[in-house]
């Protein structure tokens, strides 16, 4: 049997929000998995070389990555946590990272927050996600 699909949650008198949800309903009988802060590395855990937007797409695939391991998908993810080192480099290159964000999630927009820190763990990282999916258990085998 299959569960009741997330909803986007929204007040009716408010605009509707651009490149994100205000809330993600998340109905009875999803496995919540929560995805620890993904920098952009690749799978030696290297830090990624290149512009800002290189790192960002490269942390959105590794949280794709979790969520897909635990039989999750894009669509599964209801919020994100975005730290960024640079709140103007994000802003500046906002169409290359709206670009990046497309090409790895699609037109799903989950809640989010931006966060601007003085420095992440990872020597080099200038941004890191993390994220929480609501993913269907496995169907019982009959």
């Amino acid at each position: 049997m299959d569960t009741d699909p997330i909803r986007t949650v929204s007040p009716r008198n408010w605009p509707r929000p651009r490149g994100y949800a205000n809330g993600m309903l998340v109905p009875a009988g999803r496995q919540l998995l929560f995805v620890a802060g993904m920098v952009g590395w690749d799978e030696t855990e290297k830090v990624v070389p290149g512009p800002f937007v290189t790192q960002f797409e490269q942390a959105l695939r590794n949280v794709v990555a979790v969520v897909e391991e635990a039989h999750g998908h894009t669509n599964d993810i209801v919020r994100m946590l975005i730290f960024v080192t640079d709140k103007a480099e994000y802003i500046a290159q906002r169409a290359e990272v709206g670009d990046a964000w497309r090409r790895v999630m699609g037109r799903h927009f989950p809640a989010m927050a931006l966060v601007e820190v003085k420095g992440l763990i990872e020597s080099g990282a200038m941004v890191e996600i993390e994220a929480v999916a609501a993913i269907e258990p496995p169907r019982a085998a009959h």
